[in-house]
């Protein structure tokens, strides 16, 4: 059976930043056929809830960035991306939570270092990794779409 990484928040987990979840019905049934791996690097990270966060480009990389301190956050959102996809070699498809800066895949909104919006078609820091080791990934919306048409 097709293992797939999929948001917590997705399955009805309440993981998002403010202790609420993101449900999908429609999502849930496309994927009824898959074993479903679920994840959440920031509540695993910084627990539920927690201060918001923005992907940031700064001069040579994209970077997680505190909304509440301006902290850099993205080393452990990094390490356990990584520990996940080494912990579970057989994920063959990633479902990320729209416009996340942790799990989005082509929709979280990058800023510059002064907080002006660059654009609204970054990639998440777990989704990142996740396309570095060959999955396949797709944000959760775009994923319903496609399947339902």
């Amino acid at each position: 059976m097709k293992q797939v990484a999929i948001s917590a928040c997705l399955l009805g987990c309440n993981c998002r930043y403010d202790a609420k979840e993101n449900f999908n019905e429609k999502l849930l049934q496309s994927l009824k056929d898959y074993e479903l791996v679920p994840f959440c690097p920031e509540d695993h990270c910084f627990g539920t809830p927690r201060p918001t966060m923005d992907l940031v480009k700064q001069t040579d990389k994209i970077v997680a960035i505190s909304n509440e301190n301006q902290k850099n956050l993205s080393i452990p959102i990094q390490r356990y991306a990584q520990d996940f996809f080494e912990q579970h070699p057989n994920i063959e498809l990633f479902i990320g939570k729209d416009r996340s800066p942790s799990c989005g895949v082509e929709s979280a909104k990058v800023y510059d270092v002064n907080k002006n919006l660059l654009h609204t078609q970054g990639t998440g820091l777990m989704a990142e990794i996740a396309l570095e080791f060959g999955i396949e990934c797709w944000d959760a919306e775009v994923y319903v779409h496609y399947v339902n048409n």
